[in-house]
């Protein structure tokens, strides 16, 4: 397959793509592929086994990535839609997730939920490039821009069925096709060794830093045993003590609203931009409690996906949180304890001691367990010595995973681009 330049081009009738190649046509979805025309019935014996392809079991750019096993009476009630293998499903709810798949045979005869719109290609229509279509940049977008509701918003499968889109002749669409499955893959292809990359340093910085951590940096130093599973050996200089000899829970209630708001993230805790209208908002601040410089503060309510940091910044921070800082005649390294206390996050070990119901999002680190959590506590010149090297090494490893992450948004865009050129006509696919 070889690309170059169409000769001669006709005004399409649709804004975002002005012009398009002369044999080409431009009509809306309705007139190139059904929608919704298959739906499991009423009827289905309740004991039938069903799998579910859900909202949340498509990524953007990689089409299904999981799927729910239910029996036909235990099944979501939006669990409707058949698809079959060469369709395409479009989510019309929360249209921002761009939520777009291919039914490849793994999936034939599958059950997606109705916030999906689901296209089967009329005669004609090759499924492939139909989905190509369907997934191309300036679609995605007009989608988008017909949506209705701002938290939330969606369009109607009628609405959706009724946007324009561009189809070549059925030879050009099947030489688009073979073009696009191939550059495609060999961008997929790039991606996937960078994010094996990306994996590879992240695990490589976990594992730096709960050695340095709970082992130090002299391996030579005789060791003892630390008498705590998830710490094991330690230098024989070192101690082991509870967190409550160390730290002190505090609770102060600002009552005023001239503190800035304060969010921990698990990029460490930022300034909430309250302008914004973007997250989840406070109807009022006043009930939030007081974060000093050098206080920590944790999400001890979501031990999976929450953080812990030392604040750099005076504020206030939700009651929910966890805001705890070193006894006055216990000063110890706060870079160090920081470091240790993110590992815990990282390596599973505040989960370890949680409570509560973990598939209902209520799995929570009570202070009293917190308190008597056990904890390395090296000389604090060696806490300094063990924050700084982490600082050095782990600076080196963001460096590196900036630099991927580049890459990985710089390919997923180069591939929008092969795509979009393709189906509108930008560039004219050759044999040869």
């Amino acid at each position: 397959m070889s690309v170059e330049r169409y000769v001669d081009y006709k005004k399409s009738g649709i804004s975002l793509v002005p012009y398009i190649p002369l044999e080409w046509e431009s009509k809306p979805l309705k007139f190139i592929a059904d929608c919704n025309s298959r739906v499991l019935s009423e009827s289905t014996d309740e004991g039938a086994e069903i799998t579910y392809i859900d909202i949340s079991s498509v990524s953007y750019g990689q089409g299904v990535c999981n799927t729910q096993e239910f029996t036909f009476a235990n099944a979501p009630s939006r669990a409707r839609r058949v698809v079959k293998s060469g369709d395409t499903i479009i989510s019309t709810v929360r249209t921002y997730l761009k939520a777009i798949a291919y039914i490849s045979d793994e999936y034939d005869s599958y059950i997606c939920s109705t916030g999906f719109a689901v296209f089967t290609p009329k005669k004609g229509v090759n499924s492939r490039f139909l989905f190509y279509a369907l997934n191309a940049d300036w679609f995605v977008s007009d989608v988008e821009r017909h949506s209705v509701g701002i938290s939330y918003p969606a369009i109607t499968s009628t609405a959706l069925s009724s946007l324009k889109t561009i189809l070549p002749p059925f030879d050009g669409q099947e030489k688009i096709v073979a073009y696009l499955d191939r550059r495609t893959a060999e961008i997929d292809g790039l991606l996937a060794d960078l994010h094996t990359q990306a994996k590879m340093l992240e695990r490589y910085k976990r594992e730096l830093i709960a050695n340095a951590v709970t082992h130090g940096l002299d391996k030579a130093a005789p060791r003892k045993d630390s008498g705590v599973d998830w710490i094991g050996d330690i230098p024989a200089h070192w101690t082991i003590t509870k967190t409550k000899w160390m730290f002190e829970i505090v609770k102060r209630i600002y009552g005023k609203e001239d503190r800035d708001v304060l969010s921990i993230t698990q990029r460490g805790i930022k300034v909430k931009d309250i302008e914004s209208n973007e997250g989840q908002l406070a109807e009022s601040y006043t009930s939030y409690q007081v974060v000093n410089m050098n206080d920590f503060a944790m999400n001890s309510m979501d031990l999976l996906t929450g953080w812990v940091d030392c604040s750099p910044f005076e504020g206030v921070t939700s009651p929910d949180y966890r805001v705890f800082r070193f006894h006055t005649s216990k000063q110890q390294c706060h870079n160090y304890y920081k470091y240790l206390f993110q590992m815990c996050y990282k390596s599973r070990i505040f989960y370890r001691l949680g409570q509560g119901v973990s598939n209902l999002g209520r799995w929570r680190l009570q202070a009293d367990q917190f308190l008597n959590m056990q904890l390395p506590q090296p000389p604090i010149d060696e806490q300094e010595k063990i924050a700084a090297y982490l600082d050095n090494r782990t600076s080196e490893v963001e460096g590196l995973l900036a630099d991927i992450h580049m890459q990985i948004e710089k390919l997923k865009q180069y591939r929008k681009i092969v795509i979009n050129d393709a189906v509108t006509g930008k560039i004219k696919v050759t044999e040869g």
